[in-house]
């Protein structure tokens, strides 16, 4: 019999949180370092060694051996650098542990060998991890039976001049001006009890799944995380039995094993399910604190491919892995809530009433429809390419969903400033005397929005399953925060606050109403409907990589602190290499698998076909042999027009690989290299459909999505 698993026990075990710092720290020093991280306050630098020593304690009770500043650089992914606790031996050959405050506050890592976007020049190297303390240290454990233990300290990360050159620093920023912000928003209504106004976040999770083995044999997976060449095997997702299907023994015993790491490392993950594609999963979280969140999505998708090997699997995180497969998608809960409990996007069972509701709503919708370029921009991701817009996952154009009862209430108050009524729900009979009648929600839902309002909180659907949220999150927080400090502008001068509040909704939502939209998002009706709004409609990654550098974001992110002009210029920049990179690297898959896999085994099939006729033909001349000369030719001239694919793809990449201007050299990319990438793929799919399956070079879709064996 198993070992039963008690979860409240082993919850937050590997982390160094509110409970460990109580019984550890002593009480003058607790009390202000929590006081900097729930009210923002700053980090009192003399209690620095205390917290590092009672922080090394704990670590090597727990057997660490080594720390290290983890953080989050432009990369999408986490770094660190591990060093020893240890110190050098003394006379008696004896090394101490040590670990100082100077140790914990900062450590240097090279600026030059990350992403800067030009901020940092290859002699240039000099750049600080800084610890981040709203975040709580943590350990990792590796090896077979995690034995290797190291404590893990989250930190930002900025170059020698002080530039951020990660995704945490920026994202800190943005929730210092939210928090700001909401706080004049809350005074505004009398509300003097709140101290802070945080974003509360929760990353929906998606991923696939397939065997190990099949994975090692693909090595466009291996190399871009998604398969170049591959055709749909003839059954797909068309039945739906897979989406909220009995979950497969080898597949539970993984879920299991990343839920309880998890949990020891204090992320609340609690919702897990087969999703739409087949071999597609998803893992939810409860909210949490926007840094927080982030920190820990990171992590749940680290704790993923780390733990996949052990049960004989490959975890994918790329957006789309298989063409004509559903890809996968992070949907981004997105709320603010106060200190003390009040969530700001409550519209309470009268939304009509709700007055500071309501001045939150049309606050959010104005800044989304101010700044749609930006959120696009936050979900902008090479592998985001091939899903948005796909009739899978939300339009790469912007637009709220607010649902039928806050719609009603939305054209009341356009109308006359004021809202006299709430839509509200209904019984819903069952039919079956033995099961209750249901209450039904006052609206329905809407998938393919890309801003839902979904109760109490907005649904960001538009972020990739391997991206970071913390682009989504600092657009977010700071497009609300611009707009909630023009309605405290406008609104502490007032002298009838009642009567002005109603009247800058009211001018709001009339002046934004275009951005809401609760139609089927994937229609074409909508795309020339939002044209005829004035919507902006960016489906490429270069396309939406502009918004960045406009000048009202500029104004936006200078104007809060939250990037200057000089770093959101670098960001364009890694973000267009980026893309070059990323679609350099498929574009050499390609003709590398193609050359040395593909072709040789087409070969082999038309010298097969060829032996084939002439043995037949030898042995009974009045054979019919049409078929195998058909499929000879056909094979042939397949080959053909993949040769002349592959030659074109190779000579353009030579062409535009040396180009030096990062816009001039993705714009040539997406242009041409993507279409040639798609005119190599064509042929390839199609010999993959005639071709002997014994001598096709990999697995096919149907070999990967649907046979995850048992162990």
């Amino acid at each position: 019999m198993s070992e039963v698993l008690n979860v409240t026990e082993i919850f937050g075990e590997d982390v160094f949180n509110d409970k460990v710092m109580q019984e550890r720290l002593p009480k003058a020093v607790y009390k202000k370092l929590k006081k900097t991280i729930t009210e923002g306050y700053e980090l009192d630098p003399t209690i620095a060694d205390a917290v590092a020593q009672a922080m090394k304690e704990w670590a090597l009770e727990n057997g660490a051996t080594h720390y290290t500043h983890w953080f989050q650089p432009l990369t999408g992914i986490t770094a660190e650098k591990h060093d020893s606790f240890i110190s050098a031996a003394d006379a008696d050959g004896k090394v101490i542990m040590e670990f100082s405050g100077k140790e914990l506050v900062r450590s240097e890592a090279d600026a030059s060998s990350f992403p800067s976007g030009g901020l940092r020049a290859t002699f240039e190297a000099r750049g600080y991890t800084i610890w981040d303390c709203t975040s709580p240290a943590f350990l990792r454990r590796e090896g077979e039976h995690g034995e290797i233990v190291t404590l893990c300290i989250p930190t930002s990360f900025c170059s020698f001049g002080g530039e951020a050159l990660d995704t945490k620093t920026p994202l800190l920023r943005s929730m210092q001006a939210i928090n700001e912000q909401a706080l004049r928003i809350l005074r505004l209504f009398g509300n003097t009890t709140s101290k802070s106004v945080k974003p509360s976040v929760g990353a929906e999770q998606e991923y696939f799944l397939i065997d190990r083995n099949k994975y090692l044999k693909r090595k466009d997976l291996i190399y871009t995380g998604r398969t170049l060449f591959g055709v749909m095997p003839a059954k797909g997702q068309e039945l739906d039995d897979h989406y909220f299907g009995s979950i497969r023994h080898r597949i539970a015993a993984f879920m299991r094993d990343v839920d309880v790491q998890l949990w020891k490392l204090g992320v609340t993950a609690k919702t897990e399910h087969n999703e739409v594609a087949p071999a597609q999963h998803e893992l939810a979280p409860v909210y949490d604190e926007a840094n927080l969140a982030v920190d820990h999505n990171q992590l749940v998708m680290e704790v993923m491919k780390k733990t996949a090997p052990r049960h004989g699997l490959e975890c994918l995180l790329h957006e789309k892995p298989f063409s004509g497969v559903n890809g996968s998608g992070k949907h981004n809960n997105w709320s603010l809530v106060t200190d003390d409990g009040i969530n700001l996007m409550y519209p309470g069972e009268t939304p009509h009433e709700n007055i500071q509701f309501l001045l939150v709503l049309s606050c959010v919708l104005a800044a989304v429809d101010k700044h749609a370029d930006l959120l696009r921009l936050s979900a902008a991701d090479v592998g985001n390419e091939h899903r948005l817009g796909a009739d899978e996952a939300p339009p790469a154009i912007v637009s709220a969903f607010i649902g039928t009862q806050l719609e009603d209430v939305v054209e009341q108050l356009i109308g006359t400033g004021y809202a006299t009524e709430s839509k509200q729900g209904k019984i819903l009979p069952t039919g079956v005397n033995t099961m209750p009648d249901l209450y039904a929600d006052v609206t329905d839902r809407n998938r393919t929005s890309p801003f839902a309002f979904t109760g109490n909180k907005f649904e960001f659907r538009m972020v990739g399953s391997s991206e970071s949220i913390a682009s989504a999150n600092i657009i977010l927080d700071a497009i609300v925060a611009e707009q909630f400090k023009e309605a405290a502008d406008v609104l502490e001068k007032a002298e009838n606050f009642n009567d002005a509040c109603h009247d800058y909704i009211k001018k709001l939502l009339t002046e934004h109403q275009r951005i809401i939209f609760n139609g089927n998002g994937y229609s074409e009706e909508w795309v020339e409907e939002a044209e005829r709004r004035g919507l902006p409609n960016l489906p490429s990654m270069v396309d939406a990589i502009p918004a960045l550098t406009t000048e009202k974001a500029i104004k936006l992110f200078k104007g809060f602190g939250i990037y200057t002009q000089a770093e959101l210029v670098s960001r364009e920049e890694v973000e267009y290499e980026q893309y070059s990179k990323v679609i350099n690297i498929e574009a050499r898959a390609m003709i590398n698998i193609s050359g040395k896999q593909i072709i040789p085994a087409v070969i082999h099939y038309t010298t097969r076909l060829a032996d084939s006729i002439r043995k037949v033909s030898e042995a009974c001349p009045e054979a019919d042999v049409s078929v195998q000369k058909g499929l000879l030719l056909h094979a042939s001239k397949l080959l053909s027009d993949m040769e002349q694919a592959r030659t074109k793809l190779l000579q353009d990449v030579e062409l535009y690989g040396p180009e030096k201007d990062a816009e001039k050299k993705a714009r040539a990319y997406h242009d041409t290299i993507v279409p040639d990438m798609r005119a190599l793929r064509t042929p390839v799919d199609e010999l993959e459909q005639i071709v002997d399956k014994d001598l096709w070079p990999y697995p096919s879709y149907g070999d990967m999505i649907f046979e995850v064996s048992e162990p």
